[in-house]
């Protein structure tokens, strides 16, 4: 299993890099760099590391070429993009990514485990994107994440893999 990432180091000239997020009242944004990593699961050191203008959208790292046949691949919401999505799926790469609030998608399925509180325990649906040519066939975990003291959070977690288990997917 390989996780992806990418952190962004904020600087205070946009003269080189093109500024990243939103424009303040000053009218200037701070230039950056952005550092996109993939790391080994399992010895937890960077195999490839690759940096850009902090204003590049994160999605070029997941080029299906830099992964084999049935990898598994964990990374963050910003790396949503439907086309590569496919691309993975076709090379039977695995991703599992957490889910952006905003996606538009169609209910394919919907299934939902109670523990016996009556609780939702996990959901999963079954879910197609649809944008432009490209129908991205998908699956949504949702569970709920309990961390000590704290109220329980939502989490969904988006993957093209329809054979795992849902406690898999989310230890993922």
């Amino acid at each position: 299993m390989r996780i992806i990432d990418s952190t962004t180091i904020t600087l205070f000239s946009n003269v080189i890099f093109k500024g990243m997020g939103r424009h303040p009242k000053t009218g200037k944004k701070k230039g950056g760099i952005k550092v996109h990593s993939v790391i080994h699961a399992n010895e937890g050191v960077h195999c490839d590391v690759k940096f850009t203008s902090a204003a590049t959208n994160d999605s070029f790292m997941l080029a299906s070429s830099h992964f084999k046949h049935d990898e598994i691949i964990a990374l963050d919401r910003a790396y949503i993009n439907y086309e590569k999505f496919e691309e993975l799926t076709e090379r039977n790469v695995v991703y599992v990514t957490r889910m952006k609030k905003n996606l538009k998608y169609e209910v394919l399925a919907d299934c939902m485990d109670m523990n016996e509180d009556g609780l939702m325990e996990y959901r999963e649906q079954v879910v197609v994107f649809r944008k432009g040519d490209i129908n991205h066939i998908a699956r949504i975990i949702t569970y709920a994440d309990i961390k000590k003291g704290k109220m329980p959070k939502l989490v969904s977690l988006l993957t093209n893999d329809f054979d795992m288990s849902m406690e898999t997917i989310v230890a993922i």
